[in-house]
């Protein structure tokens, strides 16, 4: 119901408007004093919630998507034109095909394992692509 109305309630800093008006803050602001948007919220949400502890958004790791994922960074691999596989040790990165789960700490933020990595090389390739970007 809240959805039709275009309102979020389940996850309320991810509205989309809070999300682009942060991302576009100076980045000394978006850490202060543990959390900008806990301080411009905090006369409005109870003191637990703005108190508790950050749980990380659910992420991508059914490990269908991982094989789908690995599967569509081996064909950007086997593309000789492909700038994003010239970007990344593709030994390193066929051995994490093999075995995802040895990736064990994240590779950026908290919840970047293997199958975002994937999702990361696809989204270059995808973008230097749409954009016709050359290196030079």
């Amino acid at each position: 119901m809240p959805m039709y109305a275009g309102l979020e309630v389940r996850l309320p800093f991810c509205d989309h408007r809070i999300v682009e008006y942060a991302y576009n803050m100076p980045w000394a602001l978006r850490g202060m004093d543990g959390g900008i948007l806990r301080r411009a919220f905090a006369a409005d949400l109870p003191g637990e919630v703005v108190r508790r502890k950050e749980s990380p958004y659910p992420r991508a790791s059914h490990p269908l998507y991982t094989a789908l994922a690995a599967s569509y960074v081996r064909q950007i691999f086997r593309d000789e034109h492909s700038i994003a596989a010239s970007l990344f040790r593709q030994e390193a990165v066929l051995r994490l095909m093999e075995q995802p789960e040895t990736l064990s700490a994240p590779w950026y933020g908290q919840l970047m394992r293997t199958p975002q990595l994937f999702a990361y090389i696809i989204q270059l390739d995808r973008w230097f692509k749409k954009y016709r970007v050359e290196l030079v």
